[in-house]
């Protein structure tokens, strides 16, 4: 394991190294070459020839680099996978080892315990001793010696179950923390299934969509795919794990079996303790007992002590602790002092004999000793054998040296404790000296005494411990030695531990960063979902928002519409109901006259009668009126039985009815018919209704009908009776019928005007309560709007930023476009360079062949070559390196700026969406302007013609009646139109109590939109009647003026008759005014009539709506039960709206026809007059005439209406069952509406300030204005200069700074006036449209008034000379007239806030239509940014599967890999085999070498061919082997495959049975449910026939109500007849009243004359007033224009200006566009000038290096050939031959000289000393002869020279300094190469050199014998393929590994040829 760890860190270290190197050459050439590339697009082309030519040698250069780099790139990815498979075995390793080790933890835990016990049993024993001694001694139990002793008991750690393992603990930590990430994990996941399970549930309770489901489909799936990942990855962990488990049991067992050992023995030496007590417990005295005890005490506390030596001092200190405390005690008590003083006296002679039991115990430490360093050297033995436990040596190591420290601490702590106690006792007896009496003193002398004995024998017990700490420091001595070896090993496993500790710590900071990362991805994506939620609830909100506005809108439409309508016909019903009141007012004179003549009748005939007749016919007439009573008795008898069987009648036809709805509907049509006949019957049959209930309304109609019946014949036998007392005045009777008749009429209208009236009053006041909470809801709204500008200000800032940053992307976005074009070139050129290599490595492998083949003339050649292509292939490897990294850099830059780029553009997207929506919010609100100008127009166009109407009714009163006051005229009218209203509103309440009984909770809703209706109409009729009454009065003076000036067009002659015709139509209009009066004064009467009347009807009414309020609650339980019938019902209403509106064309026809006869009338009257005033009559009746035709045209507009209203009916029936459920969300929106009207109008005060900030911006602007033209100037100054100098580079970097400033300030300029010059023309475009608006309007005004005007000059001039007598009254109505003015502008500020009120409103509709298309639009965005998010999560899942496949190579790979290293250890064993016969080889070269001096050439020859034929065999015996263990493998790897196959098709079967079950288990639940809802249905079934049998109950106790009915209808026949009685009464009241009201209409002709002249001053003020605000607007209109032209002009120039900034601006940015291109191409040059350099500085680097290396060598060939040649030359020329050498040499001529001027000798002593000529010597290499020479000795010359030459020009490196990283298995201690074969003396120095560096080998390799040498690797420098294994690839196993490529090895192959 740590051998594998080792090998790991050691590759790693190299790894970093090579790329920590290489990442600052890499960085540099990829820059320059992005660069270069860049450039290539900017440069502009000058000298095409000069640009090709450096194009290319680029090139070359960057594809030379690229193809080293991509060499490179391919190797690390490889040697990244490697590691990472490593890191990965090395996790799981570790794993394992915690778990077992944890396993060994709980059993050495269970053993300390046992120990433990048997330790508190012995202390037991030993108290029990020692209490036994003391008593024997003292006769007192006191223990202090059983405290001391107690006080070695040893507390045994639970930290570990070995000592010095903190590998355990750190994993132990690490294995809880992971425990707590999981459960956090695990918890997060539960949050995460309940927040989906919610999801899942409110979308099953809502109803989800499709899109829901489709989501929650993919969601479960994705679900599914995770857990079938997680179960197979749960496998391939087991998997792994079990393997793990197989490959560490071994090690378990072990270690248990060493353990147990040691457990063995410390049982054995307790159970010698044992038997040691047993023999001084029978043996010695209580002395001797308790000194024993402590002696085996101690021993204990010594083993104790190895395991955990600071307990035992903590415990000691505890121990001298609780001494001190028992001493201070016994200051207290003086007995026990004393006997603690002779306790210390036994103490003493105890430590006496303490000290001899520590010598025994000291030699048996030694004897233990010994065999723990026999047990060493037996674990060293098995460390040698077995590399998996060094750490229970070192382990036992710790706890020998513990013990011994303990040792030596224990008897220092027990002298120290001596110390202490001898210095306490001293204080002690001092004390107690001066307390106690001389009698003590012999005792305490005595005490002295003993304590000078006792520090005696102190003295010697220190001295004996000073002999043992010498001994114990021999030990300490033997036992270092043998421990540095262990202490060394455990450093650098420390080392390797720390640094895998290290990388796994990162590796897991990267796996928690990542899991981080996802745990956020996670909570976004829930939030997102959260907030799509919310959206998509906001998006409903607003859409019902949207509806209810649209809704409400149309309502207020349909309103408005009724109301004009209503008013029109209100106009015509108060002209109709006028005459009608005439017509009545005739009949009611002449019934009276006729009353007073049949009065003056029946006196005289009563006279008469009572003169002539007697008292008997008197008393026969009433026998004869009594029995005709009592036949109409009986006629009433049988009457009521008739009911009663109409009412049996009516019980079938209700069970009908239930069955048959045809039948109801033609009931319920026959009853709208006789509703229209029994009007008068409302009252009783609003009575009845108390009783009966909804259902039984077709029976009320009927039972109604019957009782008019009765009525009318109890009426008959009263007309009976008053004809039995006057026989004669029957056709007095018939009048008087008739009249009572008309009476009850008139009472009911009566009544219903009241209620009308009552109706109108409280709506009135709820339009004020609605108009105070519109004014509140405007003022918020205008706050809303603010809040919109502000927001939309931000907006815009917002995109400026963003166009900013887009711009900044744009740019990074094209960079990256280039560098990925770049990668993309890099990978193909990548894809070459691996082939190239490939085809290297053949050449290589090639080259290889021919070294060990070729003639020793082409051996240096080749060495060189090799040499060279190694230093290349390094240089290239670091390059490539550098690359990869620089690759891998940029990638991830890349990837991060698309993320960014994404993000940004995503970002932009929602940007120009928001600008979007607020330039069509801004759009739309100024359509929404233009829409209100526009109905603003309409209205006063509206008003308008209401004003001509009202003047042509005015024309047709004032022809009939003159002289009506103003006042009494506008009670009429108020009262006439709240008649009408009135009327339609009861018919309408009365059809829906009568006609929708089952849908009154439908009709509820449908009567309050009414309510607002007439609320809408009363405020408007208000408004109406406040403003006719100004009106009416302007318009009859305009008449009046008009008739004067006409008659002033007459000529002068003409004026008399003129004159007198206006006297005679003055006499005229006097009568006339007369018979108005009369009128007037009759109705007055009948107004306090209709008061009383009003007061009765009213408590009436509280009394109905008390039993309406019943009606209702029973109608809703009703309602439950009907609710299918409802639809009928409605069906029936809209039959009943259609006949209401028939009626109404009705009565247009009627009024049309009254019109028609009123203008015969004006012709008759006309043609009464005289021929002067035919003229102006004939002018009145064309206008007539027009006025008819106006009104035919409105009949028209009417029937058009009501056609719309027939089919407005036909869509009611179908959006009935819509209307509900509207209607309670319009309840909920009021609220909501009522609050952005309030927002509103902050919104329109804001649009107000917004409009005045924006004035204020527009002159900023101007002012940016200037500064921009004045910024353009320089602009231009600066162009000029950058085309002079654009070639130069120093000003260039000065302008473009200045360029840069100012296209900033240019840009962000004419951006804002820009979008504000927009806004200003919009503006400007609405203010003009407004201006138009206003114009025209004005100009309508000025034709009004010069009408005016000329209509009051001609009637001031007639009225000045006829009424100069009436100025005080003039004065007078001048006061009021100003009163009116007042009043008049009040309500024009009224008008103008409505309508401002009017304006926000719409404004805010169209605000909150905007909104709701922007949250449409938001709705878009975010189903877009879902569907994105989908297409994110499967590219995601398509990631995993591609991960998963990785996966799944990458196990293949790790497998291929496994039986690689499988060969490779076999390659290792035929290795070693080489090395053996290579060794032996060598002692055949000695012998040989031996045999050929003394001339044995033969025997080697033979040897030789023999060593050959061993050689040959034994490699075929090798690789059979080998091979056979191949197969074994690969069959294993096989079956192991197939086993986890099997296994997971199990694991898939087991899935499968689960999914089928629980498929049964859901289809069992759903037949469950069904069975549910069957039996459900079944019961809902029983419980309607039970409903059923309900109603039929209640069907039955209605028919008695309906009797109950018919009794009451009785009682209100009598209560009838006592009506008529007071109708009779306030008959003759009305005759008083009539008198009274009379007189009141002599009075209103006086005021009438008065307010005539009040009228015509009036006039002249307001002809003054018009004239006033006519120049005033002139004024305003003026300076508007003025304004208008002038913005006009400034948005022109500001055009302009904007034109010109826009084209300096280009040419600004291209400026600086050319700049930043040529900064970039200057910077490029200076980096290529760098690059350059360096290059120079490289290459001259390389020369010096060349310089200096071949400055010391000597070419090999040449020295070879002198050498040769010195030997081939005579003797005479050899001395020249040995210059020329020396001079190749560099030897100087005077040292040569004297070399040679010595006799030759010298030269072949130097020769000889020099090659060592004899076979003894050391230091110089030998080989044997080749066979094929004849010379012996030249040969063996020649071959030693050129050894010695390799060996020279081989500079041995100085050995390198190894760090725990590059430790390598077995090879590293060697660092140079191997000159050549070793001698045996070499040998044997190799050896010991091995075996004493040992320490820093790793020692969990297999050890080797001192015979077989260890093989030493090549230099770092060295080629890749030539480095060992464990360098470059995966090492599982520990392997030795040979060096190759090592020119001694080239030499010796060539030596064996």
């Amino acid at each position: 394991m740590a051998s594998w760890l080792g090998g790991l860190g050691s590759g790693l270290g190299q790894s970093l190294g090579q790329v920590g190197g290489s990442l600052s050459s890499l960085t540099g050439q990829i820059s320059s070459f992005t660069k270069d590339i860049l450039l290539e697009g900017a440069e502009e082309v000058g000298d095409a020839a000069t640009e090709l030519h450096v194009s290319n040698s680029r090139l070359r250069e960057i594809e030379s680099i690229n193809a080293a780099q991509k060499l490179e790139n391919e190797r690390l990815k490889k040697v990244c996978s490697d590691l990472e498979e490593k890191h990965e075995a090395a996790e799981l390793q570790i794993k394992q080892l915690s778990l077992e080790y944890r396993n060994q933890l709980q059993q050495k835990e269970v053993e300390i315990s046992h120990l433990k016990a048997r330790q508190n049993a012995l202390q037991e024993q030993l108290q029990k001793i020692q209490t036994a001694s003391q008593s024997a001694q003292l006769g007192a139990g006191v223990l202090p010696p059983a405290a001391t002793s107690a006080s070695y008991v040893p507390v045994v750690r639970h930290s570990s179950g070995f000592e010095g393992d903190d590998m355990d603990f750190g994993d132990i930590i690490w294995s809880q923390q992971e425990i707590n990430r999981l459960s956090n994990e695990v918890s997060r996941l539960e949050s995460e299934v309940d927040h989906w399970k919610q999801i899942a549930l409110t979308s099953k309770v809502q109803g989800t969509n499709d899109a829901e489901q489709s989501e929650i489909c993919k969601l479960q799936n994705i679900v599914k795919d995770l857990k079938q990942n997680l179960s197979q990855e749960i496998d391939e962990h087991q998997h792994e794990l079990s393997v793990l488990q197989d490959a560490h049991r071994q090690k378990l067992v072990e270690i248990s079996r060493r353990h147990r050992e040691e457990l063995s023995e410390y049982e054995e030496r307790i159970e010698e303790l044992e038997n040691r007590l047993q023999q001084d417990g029978v043996n010695a005295d209580a002395m001797g007992d308790s000194k024993i005890s402590e002696q085996e005490k101690n021993a204990q506390s010594l083993e104790g002590g190895r395991v955990e030596e600071l307990q035992v001092v903590k415990d000691l200190e505890d121990e001298i602790r609780k001494l001190n405390h028992k001493l201070s005690s016994a200051e207290e008590e003086n007995k026990i002092l004393l006997k603690e003083q002779e306790m210390a006296k036994v103490e003493k002679i105890q430590i006496t004999q303490e000290y001899e039991n520590l010598k025994s115990d000291f030699s048996m430490l030694q004897s233990s000793v010994a065999e723990q360093d026999a047990l060493l050297k037996e674990q060293e033995k098995k460390l040698q054998s077995k590399t998996s436990l060094p750490e229970d040596v070192v382990r036992l190591q710790q706890a020998l040296l513990e013990a011994e420290n303990e040792i030596a601490r224990l008897s220092s702590l027990n002298q120290e404790g001596l110390e202490k106690e001898m210095t306490s006792a001293q204080h002690k007896n001092e004390n107690i000296l001066s307390v106690y009496t001389e009698d003590q003193n012999s005792e305490l002398n005595r005490l002295r005494q003993d304590l000078e004995r006792k520090e005696h024998e102190l003295n010697e017990s220190i001295a004996e411990r000073e002999t043992l700490i010498v001994e114990l420091e021999e030990l300490d001595k033997q036992n270092q030695e043998a421990t540095q070896h262990v202490i060394t090993l455990k450093e650098q496993l420390s080392k390797q531990h720390t640094e895998s500790d290290s990388i796994i710590k990162q590796l897991k900071f990267d796996i928690d960063f990542e899991r981080r990362k996802v745990s956020e991805l996670e909570i976004e994506k829930v939030e997102t979902i959260k907030e799509l939620d919310s959206q998509k609830e906001k998006l409903s909100q607003c859409s019902y928002a949207l509806n209810d506005l649209h809704v409400s809108k149309q309502h207020l439409q349909d309103n408005i519409k009724d109301l004009q309508e209503q008013l029109r016909k209100a106009q015509d019903c108060n002209l109709h109901h006028k005459k009608e009141i005439g017509e009545l007012q005739q009949r009611l004179k002449e019934g009276e006259e006729e009353l007073s003549v049949s009065l003056s009748k029946l006196t005289e005939k009563s006279n008469w009668e009572s003169k002539y007749t007697c008292q008997d016919l008197i008393l026969k007439e009433r026998e004869v009126e009594i029995a005709k009573l009592q036949n109409d008795i009986s006629e009433n008898k049988q009457l009521s039985e008739d009911l009663e069987k109409s009412v049996s009648d009516l019980r079938t036809e209700n069970g009908k009815l239930i069955a048959a709805i045809e039948e109801l509907k033609q009931e319920l049509s026959d009853a709208i018919s006789e509703k229209n006949k029994a009007h008068l019957e409302k009252d009783t049959v609003v009575e009845a209704l108390k009783v009966e209930k909804r259902q039984l309304e077709s029976e009320l109609n009927q039972t109604e009908k019957r009782l008019l019946e009765q009525a009318h014949k109890y009426k008959q036998t009263i007309e009976e009776l008053s004809n039995a007392r006057s026989m004669d005045t029957t056709a007095l009777q018939l009048e008087h019928e008739r009249l009572v008749k008309l009476n009850q009429e008139k009472d009911f209208k009566i009544a219903e005007l009241k209620r009308s009236i009552e109706q109108m009053e409280i709506d009135h006041q709820e339009t004020k309560e609605m108009l105070t909470t519109s004014l509140g809801g405007q003022k918020q709204l205008t706050e809303l709007v603010k809040e919109k500008e502000v927001f939309i200000e931000k907006l815009k800032n917002q995109a400026l930023q963003v166009k900013q940053e887009l711009e900044e992307y744009i740019k990074v976005s094209k960079k990256q476009d280039v560098l990925k074009q770049n990668l993309e070139e890099k990978d193909r050129s990548l894809a070459v360079m691996k082939e190239e290599n490939n085809h290297l490595k053949e050449e290589i492998e090639r080259l290889k062949d021919q070294q060990s083949r070729s003639t020793p003339v082409v051996e240096p050649k080749t060495l060189d070559i090799i040499i060279e292509l190694e230093s290349e292939v390094t240089q290239l490897k670091v390059i490539k390196n550098n690359l990869e990294e620089e690759i891998e850099v940029h990638k991830k830059t890349i990837e991060d700026q698309n993320q960014t780029t994404v993000q940004l553009q995503q970002s932009l997207q929602e940007q120009r969406k928001e600008i979007d929506e607020s330039k069509f919010q801004c759009e739309q609100m100024n359509v929404t302007h233009e829409r209100l100008s526009l109905e603003k127009d309409e209205e006063i166009k509206n008003l308008q013609k209401t004003i001509e109407q009202i003047k042509t009714q005015l024309h047709k009163q004032r022809q009939i009646i003159q002289t009506d006051s103003s006042d009494l005229f506008q009670e009429t009218k108020v009262q006439t139109l709240n008649g009408e209203n009135g009327n339609e509103k009861h018919d309408l309440s009365k059809a829906e109590i009568e006609r929708l009984v089952k849908g009154i909770k439908e009709r509820e809703m449908e009567i309050k939109l009414l309510n607002e209706k007439n609320v809408s109409l009363s405020q408007q009729i208000d408004q109406l009647s406040k403003d006719e009454v100004g009106k009416l009065t302007r318009i009859i003076q305009e008449k009046d003026l008009e008739i004067q000036a006409l008659n002033a067009r007459i000529s002068s002659a003409s004026y008399r008759q003129d004159v007198l015709c206006l006297q005679q139509q003055l006499q005229a209009y006097v009568m006339e005014r007369e018979q108005v009066l009369a009128v007037l004064s009759e109705k007055t009467r009948e107004n306090s009539q209709l008061k009383t009347e009003y007061r009765n009807i009213m408590d009436m009414v509280a009394a109905k709506e008390a039993a309406l309020v019943r009606l209702q609650e029973e109608n809703q339980k009703l309602s439950n039960r009907s609710e299918n019938s409802s639809q009928d019902m409605s069906r029936e209403t809209i039959q009943n709206l259609s006949r209401i509106i028939r009626e109404k064309d009705i009565e247009i026809d009627a009024l049309s026809q009254k019109c028609q006869t009123l203008l015969t009338v004006l012709q008759t009257s006309g043609t009464g007059t005289d021929n002067g005033s035919g003229g102006v009559n004939s002018n009145q009746f064309e206008e007539l005439l027009q006025e008819r035709d106006k009104l035919k045209q409105q009949v028209k507009k009417m029937e058009e209406w009501k056609q719309q209203v027939i089919t407005t009916v036909q869509n009611m029936q179908h959006e009935s069952a819509h209307l509900q459920e509207e209607l309670h969300k319009l309840q909920a929106q009021i609220s909501v509406e009522s609050d952005s009207n309030s927002k509103l109008q902050v919104d329109y005060n804001g649009l107000i300030q917004s409009y005045e900030q924006n004035e204020k911006k527009l002159k900023s602007f101007s002012q940016e204005l200037a500064q921009v033209q004045h910024s353009i100037g320089q602009l231009h100054n600066t162009k000029d200069l950058l085309l002079s100098k654009l070639d130069l580079v120093t000003p260039s970097v000065a302008t473009a700074s200045t360029v840069s400033q100012l296209s900033g300030i240019q840009y962000s300029a004419p951006e804002v006036l820009s979008d504000e010059s927009k806004l200003l023309q919009k503006e400007l475009e609405q203010l003009k449209k407004k201006l138009q608006e206003k114009d025209s309007t004005i100009k309508t005004l000025q034709e009004n008034n010069q009408r005016l005007s000329d209509s009051v000059a001609t009637a001031s001039e007639v009225e000045r000379k006829s009424q100069e007598g009436t100025e005080s009254e003039m004065r007078q109505i001048k006061e009021k007239h100003d009163v009116l003015q007042k009043s008049l502008r009040e309500k024009d500020i009224l008008i103008k806030s409505k309508s401002d009120q009017l304006l926000s409103v719409s404004e805010n509709l169209s605000n909150k239509e905007n909104e709701n298309e922007l949250l449409k639009q938001a709705v878009t965005n975010l189903k877009e940014r879902n569907l994105i998010l989908e297409m994110d999560i499967r590219k995601l899942k398509e990631e995993n599967e591609k991960i998963v496949a990785r996966c799944r190579e990458k196990e293949t790979e790790f497998r291929a890999l496994q039986e690689t290293n499988m060969q490779f250890s076999m390659m290792l064993r035929e290795k070693e085999f080489e090395s053996h016969s290579m060794k032996e080889k060598a002692l055949a070269f000695e012998k040989l070498l031996k045999e050929k001096e003394q001339g044995k050439t033969g025997e080697l020859n033979q040897l030789l061919n023999e060593v050959k034929s061993m050689q040959e065999k034994a490699v075929t015996f090798q690789q059979e082997r080998d091979q056979v263990m191949v197969a074994l493998k690969q069959k294993q790897m096989e079956s192991s495959a197939l086993q986890s196959e099997i296994q997971h098709l199990r694991e898939k079967e087991q899935r499968l049975n689960q999914e089928l079950e629980r498929l049964r288990n859901h289809l069992l639940e759903m037949e469950d449910s069904y069975t549910r809802e069957a039996l459900a249905a079944e019961d809902r079934e029983v419980k309607l026939r039970k409903k059923v049998l309900i109603l039929e109950d209640k069907l039955v106790s209605s028919s008695t109500a309906v009797e109950n009915a018919s009794h009451q209808a009785s009682l209100q026949v009598e209560s009838l007849q006592e009506q008529l009685n007071l109708v009779s009464k306030q008959r003759d009241e009305t005759v008083l009243q009539l008198t009274m009201s009379q007189d009141q209409v002599k009075q209103y002709a006086l005021s009438l004359a008065n307010l005539q002249m009040v009228l015509e001053q009036f006039q002249q003020e307001e002809k003054a007033m018009y004239s006033a605000e006519l120049e005033k607007h002139q004024k305003q209109t003026a300076e508007w224009r003025k304004k208008a032209e002038n913005l006009e002009e400034k948005v022109v120039s500001l055009q302009e200006s904007l034109g010109e900034a826009n084209a300096a601006l280009d040419a600004a940015s291209r400026l600086t566009e050319q700049l930043d291109i040529k900064e970039e191409q200057i910077e490029e040059l200076k980096k290529e000038g760098e690059i350059r350099r360096e290059m120079l500085e490289d290459v001259q680097n390389k020369l010096m290096n060349l310089m200096n290396s071949t400055e010391g060598k000597v070419d090999k060939l040449l020295m070879r050939n002198l050498f040769v040649g010195h030997f081939h030359t005579p003797k005479n020329k050899r001395p020249e031959v040995l210059r020329l050498m020396g001079s190749i040499l560099g030897i100087k001529k005077e040292e040569l000289d004297q070399l040679l001027s010595e006799d030759q000798r010298g030269v072949t002593r130097w020769v000889t000393g020099w090659l060592g000529g004899g076979a003894g010597s050391k230091s110089v290499p030998s080989t044997p002869l080749r066979p094929t020479h004849q010379n012996i000795f030249n040969s063996s010359f020649s071959e030693l020279f050129v050894k010695f030459l390799e060996t020279e020009s081989c500079p041995s490196l100085p050995p390198p300094k190894l760090s725990v990283n590059d430790m390598k298995p077995l090879g590293a201690a060697g660092t140079g190469k191997t000159s050549s074969t070793p001698s045996n003396s070499q040998m044997q120095d190799s050896a010991v050199s091995r075996m004493s560096r040992r320490p820093d080998a790793n020692p969990f390799l297999a050890p080797r014998s001192a015979a077989v040498p260890l093989i030493t690797p090549a230099s770092n420098s060295g080629h890749l393929l030539m480095k060992p294994i464990s360098d470059t690839l995966p090492t599982f196993t520990p392997l030795p590994v040979s060096p190759d490529a090592s020119a001694g090895a080239v030499l010796k192959d060539l030596l064996k040829q």
